[in-house]
């Protein structure tokens, strides 16, 4: 006499060669994005990652010029400002863009006197526009600024391999963190 099959009895994968076969997955998933895929054959464009990199490093260059025209604008908050504007300095770095590690600003006050520094558009891709005559405002400016470019950067994780996705990540906890030094009273 046979028995009955149990209601319990599953049709698929059971538990024991789920657990077995994950670790070869996420060993397979994580190795899968190496040197070859980074778009560097003979005239491709650019991968995804170089684009982010790119972007990442852009943007903490144009912070920096921010940095560089609210203290220009506002020398009393220059020594609040310092280790905040030295962070997204090694940002840009950490990216692979370039950014002056010591403040110019001459160019800044310049471009300040004249009342503007690029196209008056808000937002960090912009130019810089010209910076609030209070301190606080110049603060809250620059606080948006660094929230923004952190929120581009959380959502940039998504697509971004392991290694830049950390570094994403770390970075867009960095700007929350000067977000709230920035706005703390």
């Amino acid at each position: 006499m046979s028995f009955p099959p149990s209601p319990r009895a599953r049709s698929g994968p059971r538990r024991r060669s789920l657990l077995a076969v994950a670790p070869a997955a996420l060993l397979v998933a994580g190795c899968s994005a190496g040197p070859g895929d980074s778009g560097a054959g003979g005239g491709s464009r650019p991968s995804a990652a170089d684009r982010a990199r790119a972007r990442a490093a852009r943007d903490s260059g144009e912070l920096v010029a921010r940095y560089d025209a609210v203290v220009a604008a506002h020398p009393k908050l220059a020594e609040r400002l310092r280790p905040l504007r030295a962070e997204v300095v090694r940002h840009a770095e950490a990216f692979g863009g370039t950014a002056d590690s010591s403040p110019s600003p001459s160019a800044s006050a310049s471009a300040s006197a004249s009342g503007t520094l690029g196209s008056g558009k808000a937002g960090p891709s912009a130019s810089p526009a010209a910076v609030p005559a209070k301190p606080k405002d110049a603060l809250a400016e620059l606080a948006a600024a660094e929230r923004e470019i952190a929120d581009r950067r959380v959502k940039a994780l998504l697509d971004a391999p392991g290694e830049l996705a950390r570094l994403l990540a770390s970075v867009a906890a960095a700007g929350a963190a000067h977000v709230y030094l920035l706005t703390e009273a």
